[in-house]
């Protein structure tokens, strides 16, 4: 009875290994970020390393991330990433989301709650678990982007809007 579990589980994992999820590769950068926001070499390889693998059109994938269902958790994790902020999309937002999101990209570096501990768990992607002078640097360039943009912008402008509820129709 061991035997055919165990059997029945390979045949799982073998089988699976061909049900593959689309990667994140199109690398399009239209409306990418660097294109308004003066971003500088060192902030660069900062958020090359960090950020962008979840946070861009383009990742770049560990040996891993062929292997299911790696490969599905991985995929999702890098969809709700780019659902939450996309530096390759930046400004396609309204100027408001984009100041928003300036703002809880300096909240979430703030609380150490980026990168993701899932991401360096066990030494993985070491090089992305950022330093006191790493985050300082991206918690400071958000700062005087914010800081440009209300110079540029009026306040209003800034602010997110709330949205009325929907009415539903009977």
């Amino acid at each position: 009875m061991l035997k055919k579990i165990a059997i029945g589980l390979l045949v799982i994992l073998i089988v699976i290994q061909f049900i593959r999820p689309e990667k994140n590769l199109s690398d399009d950068q239209t409306f990418n970020i660097e294109k308004k926001y003066a971003i500088n070499t060192e902030l660069k390889e900062v958020l090359s390393v960090a950020c962008n693998d979840c946070h861009s059109n383009k990742t770049v994938y560990p040996w891993y991330a062929n292997v299911q269902p790696m490969a599905w958790f991985l995929a999702d994790h890098v969809e709700e990433g780019k659902r939450e902020l996309n530096f390759s999309t930046f400004l396609k937002m309204p100027v408001a989301v984009q100041n928003h999101k300036l703002d809880e990209t300096i909240e979430m570096v703030e609380k150490k709650e980026m990168p993701l501990k899932s991401y360096t768990f066990l030494g993985l992607h070491k090089e992305a678990d950022l330093t006191d002078q790493q985050r300082e640097l991206i918690i400071t360039w958000a700062k005087n982007q914010m800081n440009i943009l209300k110079e540029q912008y009026p306040a209003d402008s800034l602010v997110m809007k709330r949205r009325a509820p929907q009415k539903k129709e009977i």
